[in-house]
């Protein structure tokens, strides 16, 4: 009896820890992200457990085991911790390396912009869980090397402690010299000068090349107040003004000018023009103009005549049409007060002076002048011989 009995206790004993393992929770059955393993490996029933989020994240779990499964009494899943905004830094950007938002684990990388360079030993930052790690990187302009120059060069601007986008400009002490090379130069973005520091030459020019004409008597250069002579090929012109050597060199291009003469004046009184519709003429060419029935050329009483375009640039004479007129009739014994000058076709009435009679009503201005002609007669004077030799027998004779 002694032995069944115990065999039988043992088998209850066997029992009960075999359903009370059944009723037991697992650690390995928590499948929760981003979440911390709990302290057991397994829970009796009843039993509950807190699950904490990995470092950097934020939220909570608490379960409860109930015959062998898990149930949820709090649940607030777990997400990446935010940071603040990482902070802009002076004359520079930043951007983050993934993702759209500041959480932990992102990171942002910080770039100078141009004419600056990163100063900091580190030029990004990532969100931790305490928060971002470094400080805000510095960006510092970007420096260029002293200016040294020697006597014969003078240097403006931050010649000592220049910076990304300073200019220094040059100059010569003597007024006899020009810089050679730039006279202005930038401190770059790579931290060097644009450009050498210049030296100082004398002034000089050199002989150009003259289109339509040549230097007369070239030299290999001229000095500072050198004049330049030169010619021009015929049909052309020289400037006016002589060119001199100067700082910046000639003081006016030398040039030659095609000698022409202009035809200004193709409508007034003008009717017709050969050859048509051309007003420039170069030096020798001719021009035909004649003058409509009430105009004549210009101090010529001509109403055709051909022009023609000197070496100097101007007409022989003035081809220009102008109204006819006529002038007061000055020495033909018409009393004052005179008419002034009248046009073609106008009639004026007119007395003679004392011993002169008129030999018309009225005066009309023709292209000859004023008719009838002449406008006054004076009295016959005859002499005794012209009288005698005529036959002319006089009724009185001096004693």
């Amino acid at each position: 009896m002694t032995v069944p009995v115990k065999l039988l206790g043992f088998s209850l004993w066997m029992l009960s820890l075999n359903f009370a393992r059944c009723q037991e929770c697992l650690q390995k059955d928590i499948k929760y992200e981003n979440t911390e393993a709990v302290a057991k490996a397994s829970y009796a029933d009843g039993e509950t457990v807190k699950v904490n989020c990995m470092t950097g994240y934020t939220g909570l779990y608490k379960l409860k085991c109930e015959k062998g499964k898990w149930k949820k009494s709090t649940e607030r899943p777990c997400a990446k911790k935010k940071c603040s905004h990482p902070g802009d830094t002076p004359n520079g950007d930043f951007k983050l390396l993934e993702g759209t938002e500041f959480v932990f684990g992102a990171t942002v990388v910080y770039t100078c912009k141009k004419g600056y360079e990163m100063a900091s030993r580190s030029n990004q930052r990532t969100c931790r869980a305490q928060g971002w790690d470094n400080a805000v990187p510095v960006c510092e302009v970007v420096k260029c090397p002293a200016i040294r120059t020697d006597g014969d060069v003078t240097a403006s601007g931050k010649t000592e402690d220049g910076s990304y986008g300073d200019t220094i400009h040059f100059e010569c002490v003597s007024s006899d010299k020009i810089i050679d090379g730039s006279s202005d130069i930038q401190c770059e973005e790579t931290g060097k000068w644009s450009d050498i520091v210049p030296k100082c030459k004398e002034i000089t020019c050199i002989a150009p090349v003259i289109s339509n004409g040549n230097v007369v008597e070239p030299k290999p250069k001229y000095q500072k107040d050198a004049i330049l002579k030169y010619k021009c090929n015929k049909g052309f012109k020289e400037s006016e003004d002589i060119p001199r050597c100067a700082k910046f060199g000639w003081t006016l291009n030398p040039e030659c000018h095609e000698i022409t003469c202009e035809l200004k004046s193709t409508t007034f009184g003008v009717q017709e023009i050969k050859p048509k519709e051309k007003t420039i003429f170069r030096a020798g060419e001719s021009v035909e103009i004649t003058c409509s029935e009430k105009h004549w050329l210009f101090g010529t009483k001509e109403s055709n005549r051909s022009f023609t375009c000197q070496s100097n640039g101007k007409w022989d004479y003035e081809p220009v049409c102008e109204e006819i007129t006529c002038d007061d009739p000055l020495g033909q014994h018409v009393s004052g007060p005179y008419w002034g000058k009248l046009k073609l076709g106008v009639t004026q009435s007119f007395s003679c002076e004392s011993g002169y009679r008129e030999m018309g009503k009225v005066a009309t201005c023709t292209r000859d002048g004023w008719i009838p002609k002449p406008l006054c007669t004076g009295p016959c004077i005859v002499t005794v011989e012209e009288m005698d030799k005529r036959g002319i027998e006089q009724r009185w004779k001096p004693n």
